[in-house]
């Protein structure tokens, strides 16, 4: 006699699906190393094909994208984690955030701003040197390949 076992596991962010590694790190705009440390930091998850293999689903990918911005943002993965764990209470309408977590934001928040602070600064000085070198028209196109073309081009306007 042979017994089957159906086992459903809920990993975080896997709906699973058949897309690899590689196909997600592809698609997230994130090498597979990435991926891989994102779910070493339990910001992502996966399950595994019969094979051990890692597969994902198509959410992942969003998921994927959301937490390498977030780290390309100078977030610490600590930090990741609480948001996104704060984001899926949110979802279940059950939002709850302890004092020791409301600290930890709150000083992260400091950081943040300053480098959203250096960042401005910088981006003006690109904008201001692109300007005075006569290269504006550079400002437009890469505005217009950041959005996918969709933005309309007033630069001949």
């Amino acid at each position: 006699m042979t017994v089957k076992f159906d086992v459903d596991v809920k990993v975080k962010g896997s709906t699973g699906g058949g897309m690899k590694i590689g196909e997600l790190a592809a698609r997230a705009g994130v090498s597979p190393r990435a991926v891989r440390y994102y779910e070493q930091e339990g910001l992502v998850g996966a399950a595994r094909a019969s094979n051990g293999y890692r597969t994902y689903g198509d959410d992942d990918v969003e998921l994927v994208r959301r937490v390498a911005g977030l780290v390309q943002a100078g977030l610490p993965t600590r930090l990741v984690r609480v948001l996104l764990d704060m984001e899926e209470a949110a979802e279940r309408d059950e939002p709850s955030c302890p004092r020791t977590v409301a600290e930890m934001l709150a000083s992260e928040l400091v950081g943040i701003e300053a480098r959203l602070a250096c960042l401005h600064r910088s981006r003006d000085t690109i904008r201001d040197f692109l300007v005075r070198t006569e290269h504006a028209a550079l400002l437009a196109e890469a505005a217009h390949a950041a959005d996918g073309g969709q933005a309309a081009d007033h630069s001949s306007v």
